[in-house]
């Protein structure tokens, strides 16, 4: 073999041999956003919650709700992912009274990654 073959051998087969010796990094989605925002003031009750994630979300087992301060559920219960933009969660809301409420958040994202959290906002009298 010539030198210029050993090295296109080398070049060709260097991908393999990185792929064994660097670590791939795990993805998961994480919250990005959210309107209300996270820890957020309202004045205007929102008709919808929108959580943006970093990563595309799997719509069969990704879900949102919202709490009050009780505990008790107060969203719509249609929690969905957005065809057209899956990395955003959405769930309507009825006319939400002041107070603070609590989002809880549970999501797989396309790569199989569950990530969950939560966060409040304030709807101001």
């Amino acid at each position: 073999m010539t030198g210029r073959s050993l090295l296109l051998l080398a070049v060709a087969c260097a991908p393999a041999f990185v792929s064994g010796l660097v670590p791939v990094a795990d993805a998961h989605a994480f919250l990005d956003r959210a309107l209300p925002a996270v820890g957020s003031a309202v004045r205007a009750p929102p008709p919808q919650l929108r959580i943006w994630f970093t990563q595309r979300l799997e719509p069969a087992f990704s879900k949102v709700q919202v709490l009050d301060s009780s505990g008790k559920r107060v969203d719509k219960g249609d929690s969905r992912v957005d065809s057209a933009d899956t990395t955003l969660l959405t769930v309507s809301l009825p006319r939400l009274s002041p107070g603070t409420y609590r989002v809880a958040w549970r999501v797989l994202s396309v790569d199989t990654h569950v990530t969950e959290g939560d966060h409040t906002f304030e709807v101001l009298p």
